[in-house]
């Protein structure tokens, strides 16, 4: 089931709509990484292309394959070109 979420990204009042999952592991890797909530969404935002949620979901998805401690900023690059290539 998915949840509104309001958050200040940069200074400017926003709202995210995640599941209850993905919204506790942000804060468990806000809370991991020193940063509050809104720290790490506005780091995860800088330089997004795309939607918000999804972002959110990609950058949670891959902390979680990781494994590490650092994580990057814009997890959007990796999907930079969404061209159909065919492949499944």
């Amino acid at each position: 089931m998915l949840k509104k979420h309001s958050v200040v990204i940069a200074g400017h009042a926003t709202s995210l709509t995640l599941e209850p999952l993905f919204w506790q592991q942000l804060q468990l890797i806000a809370q991991q990484r020193g940063l509050s909530i809104n720290q790490l969404i506005t780091e995860i935002d800088d330089g997004r292309r795309g939607n918000l949620s999804s972002t959110l979901r990609v950058y949670v998805l891959q902390h979680a394959l990781s494994g590490s401690a650092s994580y990057p900023r814009n997890p959007q690059a990796d999907f930079a070109d969404d061209q159909d290539t065919g492949v499944i």
